[in-house]
């Protein structure tokens, strides 16, 4: 003999049903709204500008054979040789990496064409670029001529710094023995940070020996993550899939209430 269900049990297996699928469709759909709002998140981060900090103060570069290089060591503590070339930079940067070169090349004959040897002293060669009015401080402007260059003969021993001094007097540290300003430029501030916008005129340009290019540089990854005209927003394609995804959900709950029913 077939048993049959009875209706009230019908009905409840029915309900227990309709119950895991919504619970199935709801899941999909948290998860699906999960990776929609990660997507918009990641897409705004890479659309915003990059931000970062910088300081405003002077470098210190030693020749090598291929140009200038960033200092391992300050100018303090340095102890450039005979025939060696030292140079100053005055500028904002985030880092060595990025920092600006002295827009004069280092040719030392032709920097101490004029000065003989001496035994018991050495000559080294002294450029000092001031920079641009981009990266002066508020109300100083860069002295001119924007380069200055000496060939100083100091004793053997001698520190960068002592062969700075003596064509580029006043000299003004900090507290930690930081080198704050040349020639009286700048009259204040010493190594204070600044907010930086890559690819930004903040940044100044170049001169053609030893600059950097950073803003030339930084032009082409700007166009590349803004590229198709976009404003920064999540893309129309982003924007289409997400609602899609909340169309369908919807649908699911709907049927679901419905079988329940």
């Amino acid at each position: 003999m077939t048993r049959r269900l009875s209706p009230v049990r019908d009905r409840g297996n029915r309900g227990v049903r309709g119950t895991r699928a919504a619970t199935r469709v709801r899941t999909a759909l948290a998860a699906g709204l999960l990776a929609l709002l990660s997507a918009v998140a990641v897409t705004v981060a890479v659309a915003a500008p990059a931000q970062a900090a910088g300081y405003r103060y002077w470098s210190y570069w030693e020749a090598g054979k291929t140009g200038w290089g960033f200092a391992a060591q300050g100018p303090a503590t340095a102890r450039p040789a005979d025939g060696d070339v030292i140079g100053f930079r005055f500028a904002v940067s985030a880092d060595s990496a990025d920092a600006k070169k002295p827009s004069t090349a280092p040719n030392f004959r032709q920097l101490c064409a004029d000065v003989p040897e001496k035994a018991g002293s050495k000559r080294v060669a002294v450029v000092i670029d001031f920079g641009t009015a981009q990266d002066a401080p508020s109300g100083e402007t860069p002295p001119q001529p924007m380069v200055r260059t000496g060939c100083p003969l100091v004793r053997e021993d001698a520190s960068a710094a002592e062969a700075l001094a003596e064509v580029a007097k006043p000299l003004r540290y900090d507290a930690n023995a930081l080198l704050c300003g040349i020639s009286g430029y700048p009259a204040k501030g010493c190594g204070e940070q600044v907010a930086l916008t890559t690819g930004s005129d903040a940044q100044g340009t170049e001169g053609t020996q030893g600059g950097q290019g950073t803003t030339e540089q930084a032009g082409p990854a700007e166009k590349s993550a803004g590229s198709g005209g976009s404003s920064g927003g999540p893309s129309v394609g982003l924007v289409a899939g997400g609602a899609a995804v909340l169309a369908l959900g919807a649908a699911g709950v709907w049927q679901a209430r419905r079988r329940r029913g």
